[in-house]
């Protein structure tokens, strides 16, 4: 059962352009991710909420309150992380701001069985992404610790709630050929727009960033770090193909066993509160 959490990570805003061991380049990629969750998260949470009276089983309704929490606390830290992006003199807000208007048209436009079916389509994405980050510590092992938290933090919630989305968009529309078509849909869908969006915002941050633009070999970096070593995209696809299974549910990737991950973190974080207020 997920659980709602209330962390804050104290980032170091003077860090935001190249907290990642592997440079700037890979430490934008990861910003750029970062701008898509505030308002992402609240897409998610909008598309649940409205089929949350049509659930009846209280385990469900239950993890949904959960869901709902936590993401709602990855909204506020990343907010919190994207705003020292316009502090270094990046254009976070204004990309930020695009995400917005995007999610928001999604939800004038998209009937409420397409932001669900779009919904557990990127909590897919970030599952299986979170997977990757959780096999292989270098993905963010090595990077500012303060940072490497935040992303473990969210790896290990995204991977505990994995599943909610799935089981109301399951409970409600039940299994069928045209929902089953919706649902494949929606990754495609997603994963077209999201990834060059992504991409762009990349290009966006590294452009602005002095240090960036004179870092050589960045966007080749980059590439290597996401599909070759440590290759967490990479080591993704499988999983992404998955989801066209008829059958699929989220947990028959079974990796539960990297939620121990939570206690330590949860540790981690606490000592240094202490010792910042000693």
């Amino acid at each position: 059962m997920p659980t709602r959490r209330d962390l804050h990570f104290s980032l170091p805003a003077a860090r935001v352009g190249d907290w990642h061991d592997q440079g700037r380049h890979v430490s934008h990629f990861f910003n750029a991710l970062s701008l898509f969750f505030p308002d992402g998260e609240r897409f998610f949470i909008h598309a649940v909420r409205h089929y949350r009276a049509q659930i009846a089983e209280p385990q469900l309704q239950q993890a949904v309150t959960a869901f709902i929490g936590q993401e709602a606390m990855h909204g506020r830290e990343h907010t919190e992380c994207n705003a020292m992006l316009d502090e270094a003199g990046l254009p976070g807000a204004r990309l930020q701001r695009f995400v917005f208007r995007f999610t928001e048209f999604m939800k004038r436009v998209l009937p409420k069985s397409s932001q669900l079916s779009v919904t557990i389509a990127l909590e897919h994405l970030t599952a299986i992404m979170a997977n990757s980050l959780l096999q292989d510590s270098r993905v963010v092992g090595e990077a500012e610790p303060h940072f490497a938290r935040l992303w473990r933090w969210h790896a290990l919630e995204e991977t505990e709630h994995k599943a909610v989305a799935y089981d109301v968009w399951a409970t409600v529309m039940g299994r069928n050929p045209l929902r089953y078509l919706q649902r494949c849909i929606g990754l495609i869908t997603a994963s077209l727009v999201f990834w060059p969006l992504v991409t762009i915002f990349m290009w966006q941050l590294t452009r602005a960033d002095a240090g960036a633009r004179a870092e050589r070999g960045g966007w080749r970096r980059t590439l290597r770090f996401l599909f070759v070593n440590p290759g967490p995209l990479r080591r993704a696809t499988g999983e992404w193909f998955d989801y066209f299974k008829p059958g699929f549910h989220p947990w028959q990737h079974d990796n539960r066993e990297y939620l121990g991950g939570i206690e330590p973190l949860l540790r981690d974080l606490d000592a240094g509160a202490l010792a910042r207020a000693a």
